[in-house]
């Protein structure tokens, strides 16, 4: 191979190198983590259970469901680190659920009941209102 041949290949690759790290700034070639559920996936899936379930209680008519969480979704690792053992599920702090019949005492206590038994919580982190039209 002739001198300055070489000379322009090893200054096209060491140009093509040098453009793969800049270009690698720019673009994202981790995985993402699809097995490990966020906080909002985990309770979008139980506010929509429980608006589902609510909804059907006699006179409560159309709910919404709110849930706030005392922390995120936690993995253990064994001492490897690569192997999960375990997911914690976040702990549900309170719930607020909105719905038409959230005026009348009866179905709130209903609803309060049903929704502290689903939940494990104590009816003080329950709060019911009307859903106003």
């Amino acid at each position: 191979m002739d001198n300055r041949v070489l000379r322009r290949l090893i200054f096209c690759l060491g140009a093509a190198g040098i453009a793969l790290l800049f270009l690698s700034n720019f673009i994202s070639f981790d995985k993402p983590d699809s097995s490990q559920p966020s906080v909002s996936d985990y309770s979008g899936k139980i506010e929509s259970d429980l608006e589902g379930l609510l909804s059907q209680i006699e006179g409560a008519g159309k709910t919404r469901v709110l849930l706030t969480m005392e922390n995120s979704v936690e993995s253990v690792y064994l001492d490897n680190g690569t192997t999960k053992t375990k997911e914690i599920q976040p702990k549900i702090r309170g719930a607020l659920i909105l719905c038409e019949g959230g005026g009348d005492a009866v179905v709130a206590e209903r609803l309060s009941r049903a929704v502290t038994k689903a939940l494990d919580i104590s009816s003080a982190k329950v709060c019911i209102e009307q859903l106003s039209e």
